[in-house]
């Protein structure tokens, strides 16, 4: 039971990335070289071949005295040097300061005075990146953020490699993943996480192989869009992937998304595609017909539309702030707002008394077209009649305003 600890053997290879083994790792010469501290080892000893032949014979003293004087007291030493290592752990031990083979799992004797020792779980473990700024390669900002799985393959370099793991792989993790997505642009960073992450896992094992650790998922998230690129008027608008097709490349993914967009906000499909519900006028011959209201034709008059329907109800309902950057037919550009946080809700020309909660950049026509019910919001968002400057979430509530002013 207290015979010498079998030669550790790495854990198999995983399904996620090429598994890391002591073959294919080369350790640095300690003479003379700032690796002082990893020691020499091969695939089946971790002896330490470095020392010399005095060092070795006062090591080998030292020991049996204290192997002896564990046989003296036994039993009583044994309560406190046993350890019982489960099959999900190792215990790495330092004997006068140099490094074991490590032991168990079973019944794992440590000496006294002599032996430091530490346990390294090898389970799979995970963390998250915090959504951060990153700022794509044609000029867009987005909100990112990620998902890490990683396990600790060799238990001894993960202990002499690195002080803190954990620490340091998030750093390294989260390194890797803004100066990978900022050779992107935001239409690659939105539809092809898949093959980022998988881009990332390779990027990640290079550099923390070398402290004993293999990546084994990392998954990309996208929380919100800050600002789209530049030229987003002239080029078509990012499309958000709908959950199960992320898979799917860019232009068989809008293929799929149009043809399975419902109602409401995950909708692309055009108006004259949709079904149209049947409809029944009850005509009154006594009374005279009253003429339907006409159109707006401006955003000034839109803007005196909107203001007679805003209500309590209606800031209760949104409870948002937004401010309408429009550039009207003859190229000129104006602000609007319609603030729908306090009170009755507020709407004129400039910008609001506060920060705005979304921005919504478009042309004069697309506007009117939005309101009039011709064009919906998350189809002139897709199909880059909209721009958006903040959580496009919140700018797809406009669309209750745009209801009720159907209502009236």
């Amino acid at each position: 039971m207290f015979g010498r600890s079998a030669a550790y053997r790495a854990l198999p290879q995983s399904d996620y990335g090429a598994h890391l083994t002591l073959e294919n790792f080369s350790y640095h010469n300690s003479s003379g070289s700032s690796f002082d501290y990893i020691p020499e080892v091969t695939e089946k000893s971790f002896t330490d071949k470095t020392q010399g032949c005095l060092s070795w014979i006062c090591h080998q003293c030292v020991i049996c005295i204290v192997f002896i004087f564990t046989v003296l007291t036994f039993p009583v030493s044994g309560w406190f040097l046993l350890k019982i290592v489960p099959n999900y752990e190792r215990i790495v031990v330092f004997r006068l300061g140099r490094i074991q083979p490590p032991k168990g799992p079973g019944v794992v004797l440590v000496l006294p005075f002599i032996d430091l020792w530490q346990k390294v779980d090898l389970r799979t473990r995970a963390f998250n990146i915090p959504p951060c700024k990153v700022t794509s390669k044609d000029g867009g900002v987005i909100s990112m953020g990620a998902d890490i799985q990683f396990r600790i393959w060799n238990p001894v370099l993960s202990v002499v490699s690195v002080q803190d793991l954990n620490a340091s792989t998030r750093l390294t993790a989260q390194n890797a993943m803004t100066h990978c997505l900022t050779k992107k642009t935001l239409r690659e960073i939105q539809v092809e996480k898949i093959r980022l992450g998988e881009h990332l896992l390779v990027e990640i094992n290079s550099k923390t192989r070398c402290w004993g650790l293999e990546v084994d998922r990392v998954e990309l998230m996208v929380e919100s869009v800050l600002r789209t690129p530049d030229d987003s008027f002239s080029t078509p608008m990012i499309v958000p992937p709908i959950p199960g097709l992320e898979s799917l490349a860019g232009p068989i993914q809008q293929l799929a998304m149009h043809f399975l967009g419902g109602s409401g906000g995950n909708s692309i499909a055009p108006q004259s595609s949709q079904s149209k519900e049947d409809s029944l006028f009850i005509i009154n011959e006594k009374d005279p017909i009253v003429p339907a209201p006409a159109k707006c034709l401006s955003a000034d008059a839109l803007l005196s539309t909107v203001e007679c329907i805003l209500s309590e109800n209606l800031v209760t309902q949104v409870g948002a702030c937004f401010q309408f950057n429009i550039t009207l037919q003859d190229g000129t550009k104006r602000i609007y707002f319609v603030d729908l946080t306090t009170g009755a809700g507020k709407a004129g020309l400039g910008t609001p008394d506060h920060n705005p909660d979304v921005i919504l950049h478009m042309k004069e026509q697309d506007l009117l077209s939005l309101f009039e019910g011709h064009l919906r919001p998350f189809g002139a968002y897709t199909s880059g009649k909209l721009k958006v400057e903040g959580d496009l979430k919140i700018a797809l509530k406009l669309e209750d305003l745009i209801k009720l002013m159907k209502l009236q």
